[in-house]
């Protein structure tokens, strides 16, 4: 296997376990995280997620450029098929994931691994963490999204910086960009993503995925189109327990306050 998981109560922590190769992620690599999640969807013990790699060095190196070299040389619509293909519908799964997944980048997150990172839905990087785009440098362009998404978060011309020059950026840089929420000691780190994780948990499941999901699918479209959306995802949760237990906590709150 090319992942473990463990179980910290009702949060999964994934980890990419390739620390000799610095957790690039091999064709298998990415088909068991893929199977892994689509598993985890269903799994109502699972609130939340943490995705991390092994050892202190990398979060993951990117893809595997071994496996990358092989299906390229096999021509364009194996390369678009076993690169595109299947890098792109692992960070979609990530991005549109109905629970929280954080990302707890503990060391460099290069190419495929910052294309991770775009897609989780929040990110906790150690203060030794680094973040690049160098497939410029292999003559393409990123494959897994990252030339999409990264734009769209921290814009135009700072995600044109990294993609065009390949350079890498730290990780007080990348919260300043704002590709990551918190920077903390590597040594906190994971204890970071957890803590995060269970204040994430203390609200309602259907709230959590109506939040996700309203923003995931509403961030590209127009104002307009995103509003329908918002709406669309607040009368999911109208029925819910979760709405009755909090409107109860809440006037029941206010009724002892005001007593």
């Amino acid at each position: 296997m090319s992942i473990h998981v463990r179980h910290a109560e009702s949060t999964a922590v994934i980890t990419i376990d390739r620390p000799h190769k610095l957790n690039a992620l091999d064709y298998t690599t990415i088909d068991e995280l893929s199977a892994w999640l689509d598993d985890a969807t269903t799994d109502d013990a699972i609130r939340s997620i943490i995705l991390t790699g092994s050892g202190d060095r990398a979060f993951s190196a990117g893809a595997d450029i071994s496996c990358l070299a092989q299906s390229i040389e096999t021509g364009t619509t194996h390369a678009l098929q076993e690169i595109v293909a299947r890098g792109q519908g692992l960070t979609r799964r990530i991005e549109q994931f109905p629970k929280p997944i954080i990302a707890a980048v503990n060391g460099l997150a290069y190419g495929g691994g910052c294309e991770i990172v775009e897609a989780a839905h929040l990110a906790v990087a150690a203060d030794h963490a680094t973040f690049a785009k160098p497939e410029i440098a292999l003559g393409f362009p990123p494959p897994f999204g990252g030339s999409q998404r990264l734009p769209r978060h921290i814009g135009r011309k700072r995600a044109l910086e990294m993609i065009l020059t390949g350079d890498a950026v730290d990780a007080r840089r990348a919260y300043e960009m704002g590709l990551v929420n918190h920077v903390v000691p590597a040594t906190e780190l994971l204890a970071a993503a957890l803590e995060l994780a269970v204040r994430i948990e203390r609200h309602a499941p259907t709230a959590v995925h109506a939040c996700l999901a309203a923003v995931t699918r509403g961030i590209n479209l127009s104002i307009d189109e995103g509003l329908a959306v918002e709406a669309a995802w607040f009368a999911t949760t109208v029925p819910t327990a979760g709405v009755r237990r909090g409107l109860d906590g809440f006037l029941g709150r206010r009724a002892v306050t005001v007593e």
